[in-house]
């Protein structure tokens, strides 16, 4: 038990720490470019008019009454959003291993890359299994999909640094973005209460 509040301590520090970091840097945090953020300035041809995008975002229910919906998602911070939502229950199972739902939820102004059921099955599954049941592990995994600010598309291309501490890149524009070389945005600029979700199709890995 100490080890898991260890470690959800750590991430609540680390929310915190790179929130402040973003607040005084005009460089990178989403804020400096808040006027500019907002719907027309992120519209385009492959955009909904609520702004997300991807081929992805199909499988989201459109029932806004459906928890898993734009609009319910919306609605509610990132982790309660997550578990509303079809495609991503193993990522659902993983934080709720790690304990950090609740951490997760209190964040403020957050990215989450957000792997899809899919991109956990790429992983064999006795090596998910022993990720799923180590802790220290799944956390530092997880925390290396988090990013501090809520970062519109314009915003997205380029290299951020993670809660987990180390960094990853995004390449792309417009609607087509990838990140670190691998993982294919399918289904981004997705908003819940306290995030900007990116679904990816593949598991980030921290160096």
């Amino acid at each position: 038990m100490k080890p898991k509040k260890t470690f959800a301590a750590l991430f609540a520090a680390g929310v915190t720490t790179l929130a402040l970091a973003a607040c005084s840097s005009g460089a990178t945090t989403s804020s400096a470019a808040g006027a500019s953020a907002g719907p027309s300035a992120t519209a385009s041809a492959g955009m909904s008019a609520s702004g997300e995008f991807g081929p992805g975002c199909a499988a989201v229910p459109t029932d806004p009454a459906n928890p898993g919906s734009f609009d319910a998602m919306a609605k509610v911070p990132v982790a309660t959003a997550a578990a509303g939502n079809p495609m991503l229950s193993t990522l659902v199972t993983a934080v709720q291993k790690a304990n950090l739902g609740d951490t997760l939820n209190s964040a403020q102004a957050i990215t989450v890359f957000a792997p899809t059921n899919d991109a956990f099955a790429k992983i064999p599954k006795a090596d998910l299994d022993k990720v799923l049941a180590d802790n220290a592990t799944l956390t530092k995994i997880l925390t290396y999909h988090v990013v501090s600010g809520k970062l519109a598309p314009d915003q997205l291309a380029g290299t951020h640094k993670t809660l987990q501490g180390g960094d990853l890149t995004v390449t792309g524009s417009g609607t087509d973005f990838t990140v670190n070389g691998t993982a294919k945005v399918v289904c981004g600029n997705v908003q819940t209460a306290n995030a900007t979700v990116y679904i990816i199709d593949s598991v980030l890995m921290p160096k």
